[in-house]
């Protein structure tokens, strides 16, 4: 059980890799900027839960080009990047539960899953807390939040069975 759980965990690292490479990619592509929803996310989840992020004593810190950064906002930024990691840590550890139930579904089966797990556990909270709105996003919006899960999702299961045979 604990060899299952461990390969859950390094799979969903791998996973989040790939979902990282991939989005990365895309903004290379097409010369977008990083989305902002995830620290818009964490800044939303610390607010309800009656968390500051702004500590006392705090100064704006330099940042690149001269200008000035909240440390709330860099926080904000950090804490959306963490709950990325936990996302996909997670999911890979509950997968690795699931297939302690379960036989080996087909990789691209268990790809879709996995990527869709992902995708929802990111989307739904931050489409609840109504800082996004799905219905209106554009097709390249969605090529950007799906073909990334997918690469997530696939890997994911992926390095889930390679573990699993060595």
């Amino acid at each position: 059980m604990p060899n299952r759980l461990i390969a859950g965990v390094v799979a969903g690292a791998a996973g989040t890799l790939a979902l990282n490479v991939t989005t990365y990619l895309d903004m290379l592509l097409r010369g977008r900027p990083a989305s902002k929803l995830p620290a818009r996310m964490a800044g939303r989840l610390a607010d309800e839960a009656g968390i500051s992020l702004d500590f006392e004593g705090d100064s704006p810190a330099e940042a690149e080009g001269g200008q000035a950064a909240s440390p709330a906002d860099n926080r904000r930024e950090a804490v959306g990047a963490l709950l990325g990691y936990a996302n996909g840590l997670g999911i890979g550890l509950g997968y690795g539960v699931v297939r302690l139930l379960l036989p080996s579904p087909p990789l691209w089966l268990a790809g879709g899953i996995l990527g869709s797990a992902a995708m929802a556990a990111s989307d739904v909270p931050a489409a609840r807390l109504g800082l996004t709105r799905p219905q209106d996003w554009t097709p390249a919006d969605w090529a950007a939040d799906v073909i990334p899960h997918a690469a997530y999702g696939l890997v994911t299961a992926l390095t889930f069975e390679l573990l699993r045979e060595g």
